[in-house]
C-alpha cells in the first residue's frame, strides 16, 4: 500500500497539493505542556518518544532518554490527540516499549475510521558515523505485525555528524541492507535522512526510492548540522513532490515548498 498521509491532510484541507514540504512537523511532544502546544497550533504531524517508565508501573510513557520518567504517559497522550486530526509519529528507542505501545495503539487511535496518519519510527540499521545501537530489525518488525496496512513504518539508520570534517554519506551497502528488509513489507516505508548528508548520498537514495512505490524520503536536521539548501534541490528536481518530506525547521521548509 502507497503512504496515505497526504491524501489525508489534503482531506481536511491541512496542506494544498501533495507536496510533502507542506506538511508542518512539532518534535519531542513528550510533555503534557508540549502536547497542548502541537494539538492548538498549526502543527500536522506530532511526533514523540516512547520509553517504558523504569520504576513503579511498567508503562509507556512519553520521554527521550536518558529521561526515565515523564508526566504523561502513552495511553494519556492517545486519548488527547484522538480529539484532533493531526497525525502522529512514534519514536522507539528500545524494544521493551514497542509491544505493549501497539496494543494501546489499537485500542485508540487505529481503530478509528478515517485513516489518521500513524508513523511508527526506529533506527534499525548502522548508518554514516552512527554510534547508538540500533533495535534488531526483524524483532522490531515482528512487534508490529498486527499494524493495518495503512500505518507508515519509519525505518532509518543511526548517524552522526561533524562540523568542518568530511561527512560520509549513505553507502551502497546500507541502502541495499535496508532495502532487503524492507523489500517483502506490506506497509507503507519511509527513509528518515539526514539533510547534512544528502549531497553525497544522492545516488544511493535515488536508487532506494526507485525500489518501490511504498517508499518515501523524510528529510531531517540534526540541531547544530549545517548544509545549505542547494543541497536539497536536486531531490525535489527528480523525484514527485509527494515522494519526500521536509522534516524541518519551517523557514527552510517553506523556502523548499516555493522550488
Amino acid at each position: 500500500m502507497s503512504d496515505r498521509t497526504l491524501d489525508y491532510l489534503l482531506s481536511r484541507s491541512h496542506i494544498t497539493r501533495r507536496d510533502g514540504a507542506e506538511v508542518r512537523w512539532l518534535h519531542a511532544v513528550n510533555s503534557k505542556s508540549r502536547l497542548t502546544e502541537s494539538l492548538t497550533g498549526p502543527t500536522h504531524m506530532i511526533e514523540a518518544d516512547i520509553i517504558m517508565r523504569g520504576h513503579d508501573t511498567k508503562e509507556p510513557i512519553m520521554a527521550h532518554p536518558p529521561d526515565t520518567d515523564s508526566d504523561i504517559t502513552l495511553k494519556e497522550w492517545l486519548e488527547a490527540v484522538k480529539a484532533q486530526d493531526k497525525g502522529i509519529k512514534l519514536d522507539f528507542k528500545s524494544l521493551e516499549a514497542v509491544s505493549p505501545s501497539v496494543a494501546l495503539l489499537e485500542g485508540e487511535l487505529l481503530a478509528e475510521p478515517g485513516g489518521r496518519p500513524v508513523w511508527i519510527n526506529a533506527d534499525i540499521l548502522p548508518g554514516p558515523g552512527g554510534q547508538a545501537t540500533p533495535l534488531e530489525p526483524q524483532a522490531f518488525l515482528s512487534a508490529l505485525d498486527s499494524l493495518p496496512a495503512h500505518s507508515v513504518l519509519s525505518l532509518g539508520w543511526t548517524t552522526g555528524w561533524t562540523v568542518g570534517t568530511e561527512n560520509p554519506g549513505y553507502s551502497w551497502d546500507m541502502v541495499r541492507g535496508m532495502e532487503d528488509i524492507c523489500r517483502s513489507l506490506e506497509h507503507p516505508v519511509t527513509f528518515p535522512v539526514r539533510a547534512a548528508l544528502l549531497a553525497q548520498s544522492f545516488s544511493q537514495l535515488t536508487w532506494l526510492l526507485q525500489q518501490s512505490h511504498r517508499y518515501t524520503l523524510t528529510v531531517w536536521t540534526g540541531q547544530n548540522d549545517q548544509f545549505p539548501l542547494q543541497d536539497l534541490l536536486p531531490y525535489r528536481k527528480e523525484f514527485d513532490l509527494s515522494r519526500i518530506y521536509y522534516d524541518l525547521p519551517d523557514l527552510m521548509r517553506t523556502q523548499l515548498a516555493l522550488t
